[in-house]
């Protein structure tokens, strides 16, 4: 953006712990200039915010003025950032359809407002659940219906329809209140990775109320301190996991009500359970009718224009992070859901993807000026170190985490030493190679030294998430861990009514030990995908026109582990034990393991951490 900062030899910026950062990291000295460069923008970039764009504090809460609100006095306001469109109209049931008769009036910097007073006798003139739309007069004269970038409600409409999502006015009578503080920040996050929708053993889409009745005892009882909630954001595409956002702002509706979302989170709270929210904030649906893309009319407003607004690989589109308007929309939807949902802290997807131009799909090396040339995009990198700058600021107790392979240094330290300030990083190596080595190899010919390896290579004083699978590992197309070790024989073999099962003996045996030398000694947190505590079988895969819009595979099968006939229940029982052992002995807060053993003919690691000896024969 500019700025005082900006403006001089990135060698005059102070940047306040810096030195501790570089003396930390010897190598990191010859990119000093670029850590103090950085610094400045994202530092010019909070002080426009504060003086020239009306104040964080107003900035942060946007949601409170853009978008479709109801006053005090049950009138309306609406407020939109449309810079392409020629015209804005609100249209909907509450004027008979009429797309001309509500006007928003322009303002400066591509801003349009309209103020639609209460009805004669007090009402409100948009009634709570009434369909909405905003109109959009295009440069070509053109008239095309959006919904709002803001919208906090939308609906999948009925089959007769159509498959557009619609905007629905939220403004019940009486609004749910969260009546439970914010979770305390945990000493090391266990965390407990689910989607609500396919929480259900039936064959439906599940809901927030019976995953606030039914799932999380399961997760409190197996001693994860931590939720990561994925496919909160609305997206018109369930197959998407959530991934391919429409509605920001908007809870689900497929699971429920904004109100049952927040009785879940309440739950949660009750039972001590910090709440992390799955944000997409790498990229967006290309949905134009019930999404961003094209809100206003042409193919940027929060997009960059052309190929550099579309991400090729993932079929979306690219945040334009130098417009402040896009600024705005991101960090008010992060303050959004801590405020008004009551979430706790956040999961970035696909950091990876926004920190370089080339999205990360040409792999990286190591080398240092990987992370500090040309190929870096800096917006990307300053709305991170921006974001994060506001949420700790803000909410002390946050916890971010960043799904990134790349490694870039610096971006789980805090923005006073010119880091991103993410609080831990994803261990993405990690299932990656549990995954190789059970496509590709027989365990008799795993290398320990490769697997230790790969266990503890991460930056020293940069915090990571150790998992052995997560829903990546999961979806159509790959198996879980459980069922890679066993796979048919787990749908004969899993009995305890019957005699022993080799196979099904030694793929318990490894699935604990995976699972086990992981949360030991790969890294400072821990997490674990929905129901493969238990081993959960086969694989994910959402209702789609390939699998004749089949909710088979897209369930989870408590029955298995609930009945006490089947081995199941032993890798559950095993999972809460290990949890439990952390909790006594707190080895994810005590520093990295020291590895004293690995023998690649016996097939044996040993390592201490926490005061504890582990042992592992692999053979």
């Amino acid at each position: 953006m500019g700025g005082n900062l900006s403006s001089l030899d990135p060698m005059q910026v102070e940047v306040p712990n810096l030195e501790e950062h570089l003396q930390r990291d010897p190598y990191l000295r010859p990119y000093e200039r670029e850590f103090r460069r950085r610094f400045a923008v994202m530092q010019d970039t909070m002080d426009k915010i504060e003086h020239e764009f009306g104040g964080l504090d107003g900035f942060v809460k946007s949601y409170q003025s853009y978008g479709i609100h109801v006053n005090e006095d049950n009138s309306i306001s609406c407020k939109e950032w449309a810079p392409g469109a020629e015209q804005l109209y609100l249209t909907g049931a509450f004027n008979g359809w009429n797309r001309m008769s509500h006007p928003f009036v322009k303002g400066e910097y591509g801003l349009w407002t309209l103020h639609i007073p209460a009805n004669p006798d007090r009402s409100c003139p948009v009634p709570h659940l009434s369909e909405i739309k905003v109109c959009v007069k295009k440069y070509n004269g053109e008239v095309v219906d959006r919904i709002s970038p803001w919208a906090t409600y939308v609906v999948k409409p009925p089959k007769h329809e159509g498959l557009t999502y619609k905007q629905l006015m939220w403004n019940p009578s009486e609004k749910y209140q969260l009546k439970e503080p914010h979770a305390e920040r945990p000493r090391a996050l266990k965390i407990y990775e689910c989607h609500v929708g396919i929480a259900s053993s039936e064959g439906k889409v599940g809901t927030y109320k019976e995953f606030a009745e039914n799932i999380v005892p399961r997760i409190k009882k197996l001693g994860y301190n931590a939720l990561q909630i994925m496919a909160i954001m609305e997206h018109a595409y369930y197959g998407s996991f959530g991934y391919q956002v429409t509605s920001f702002f908007a809870a689900s509706s497929r699971c429920g009500t904004p109100d049952e979302l927040k009785e879940l989170i309440d739950v949660c709270h009750r039972e001590g359970l910090y709440v992390l929210l799955d944000v997409v904030h790498s990229h967006a649906s290309k949905n134009v009718l019930d999404g961003l893309n094209e809100f206003d009319g042409t193919d940027s407003c929060f997009f960059h224009a052309g190929s550099r607004g579309t991400h090729f690989l993932w079929d979306s589109r690219l945040f334009d992070y130098s417009q402040p308007e896009v600024l705005r929309f991101l960090i008010s939807n992060l303050c959004w859901y801590y405020e008004e949902y009551g979430f706790d802290g956040f999961r970035f997807d696909g950091v990876t993807s926004m920190l370089y131009h080339n999205h990360g799909a040409q792999g990286f090396s190591g080398d240092y000026n990987e992370y500090f040339g040309l190929g870096v995009d800096t917006d990307a990198l300053i709305y991170l170190m921006v974001a994060n700058n506001i949420l700790h600021k803000r909410y002390p107790q946050v916890i971010t985490i960043a799904e990134d392979v790349s490694g870039m240094p610096g971006l789980c330290r805090p923005v006073s030493e010119a880091g991103v300030g993410f609080d831990y990083r994803l261990g993405m190596a990690i299932p990656d190679k549990w995954i190789e080595l059970l496509k590709t190899k027989k365990d008799d010919d795993w290398e320990v030294g490769n697997i230790v390896h790969t266990l503890s290579n991460r930056r020293w004083m940069e915090k990571t998430i150790a998992y052995c699978e997560s829903h990546d590992q999961a979806l159509v197309g790959d198996k879980t861990i459980a069922f890679w070790l066993m796979d048919k024989e787990m749908y004969t073999g899993m009995s305890l009514l019957y005699g022993s099962n080799d196979i099904i003996d030694r793929g318990i045996a490894l699935h604990k030990m995976i699972r086990l030398i992981t949360h030991g000694l790969g890294g400072e947190g821990y997490l674990n995908f929905i129901g493969n505590e238990f081993g959960h079988p086969e694989w994910l895969d959402f209702p789609r026109e390939g699998n004749n819009e089949s909710y088979h595979y897209c369930r989870r099968q408590w029955n298995l582990v609930d009945d006490e006939n089947l081995r199941y229940k032993q890798l559950n029982k095993f999972d809460i034990a290990m949890n439990h052992l952390e909790s006594q002995y707190q080895w994810l807060s005590s520093g990295s393991g020291y590895v004293s053993w690995k023998h690649e003919e016996d097939k044996v690691i040993a390592f201490d951490r926490a005061g504890l000896l582990f042992v592992f024969n692999f053979h």
